[in-house]
């Protein structure tokens, strides 16, 4: 398959399975997505979203139940794994544990028939670019878990690919390490010009590597956005709990300008999405954004807990009503202490309930 493309485009990919007790259900349902050559796009939600799924489909390793893979005119769901010619990076590395890093390699080459030469010149090129100088001849168990993981990295682009498949591939590594080869993925694939599919479950890392995320919830879409839209305009309220929105007040929408009640207390917020005066409503706000001072949205709470987290701590505060509210702040404060808590309208999010 030619790397010189425009743009792959997954058109309604549906994948349905029967359940225990006979009914059919969608693992991934009606996935809609164009991604341009040289985006990094990456498929974030929680355990059994539907995420992997849409990438083993992508990858032909789960037949569609319905829809259709384009990559430019040339429809790829009715072809083998093998004539799709992507990369695929494991959760697990996959690493042929008797060969050497150049051996892994060179694999998907060697099963291509590329001559010896070719091989050589395209396995140096795919050291080089992943680091690993002076750990060709060394076996898998001889290196580190970051050191593996390059090796999966190079022998994923090593066929030169259109398209590179990463499922949760940091998520065996410690802190540190996901750190470090997350740099390392983001300049690999700045370097490469090709098209990266990431699947994570983890919100920083889709963060700082996509282009675009697609956040995915019961095997259906449910926002894609750049990383800064995501974070700071959660599509709805599913969306913003999962990116970390930790505190929501159920209340009512007083009027259309995003005035929300909610027991003693007076919000002005931003609705997300169209909402009627009197309707029931919950107001989503992110720890970060909480300020521990006056300011607009005011209210006063007391401090019922403190986790210390350095320059910052993570404080719990009870308002008057009994709602607990987690806030992250650098200001020092005691147990018990009778604090005043802000927050900005543009970051008090109104959904409907």
């Amino acid at each position: 398959m030619s790397s010189d493309f425009k743009e792959l485009r997954l058109d309604n990919v549906t994948r349905r399975f029967a359940h225990a007790d006979g009914r059919t259900m969608a693992a991934l349902d009606g996935l809609t997505l164009t991604i341009p050559r040289g985006e990094f796009v990456a498929l974030l939600g929680p355990s059994g979203c539907g995420k992997s799924t849409a990438l083993n489909c992508i990858a032909g390793l789960l037949p569609l139940s319905d829809g259709a893979i384009w990559l430019d005119d040339t429809r790829l769901d009715t072809r083998p794994p093998e004539a799709r010619g992507f990369g695929m990076v494991f959760q697990n590395y996959a690493l042929f544990p008797h060969m050497t890093v150049r051996r892994n390699i060179a694999f998907g080459l060697k099963m291509r028939g590329v001559s010896a030469a070719e091989q050589a010149a395209r396995v140096e090129a795919a050291v080089k670019l992943v680091q690993l100088q002076g750990h060709e001849d060394k076996l898998p168990g001889q290196l580190s878990g970051g050191q593996q993981q390059r090796v999966a990295i190079a022998r994923a682009i090593v066929v030169e690919p259109p398209l590179v498949l990463m499922d949760e591939p940091l998520s065996n590594l410690d802190a540190k390490l996901r750190l470090e080869m997350r740099a390392e993925i983001r300049r690999i694939h700045r370097n490469l010009g090709r098209s990266t599919i990431y699947v994570t479950h983890d919100q920083d890392e889709a963060l700082s590597l996509a282009d675009r995320i697609v956040v995915m919830k019961d095997g259906s879409v449910r926002q894609v956005a750049p990383p800064a839209d995501v974070y700071a305009q959660p599509a709805d309220l599913d969306v913003a709990r999962f990116m970390g929105y930790r505190n929501e007040l159920a209340g009512t929408l007083h009027d259309a300008t995003g005035v929300v009640r909610t027991g003693s207390l007076t919000f002005n917020g931003t609705s997300k999405g169209k909402l009627a005066t009197g309707a029931p409503v919950r107001i989503a706000l992110r720890p970060d954004d909480l300020v521990v001072g006056d300011g607009p949205n005011a209210f006063a709470a007391t401090v019922d807990g403190i986790e210390y987290g350095g320059r910052e701590s993570l404080v719990d505060v009870v308002t008057a009503d009994g709602a607990r509210l987690h806030v992250r702040t650098p200001v020092a404060v005691r147990i018990g202490e009778s604090v005043r808590v802000s927050v900005p309208p543009t970051r008090t999010l109104i959904y409907a309930a």
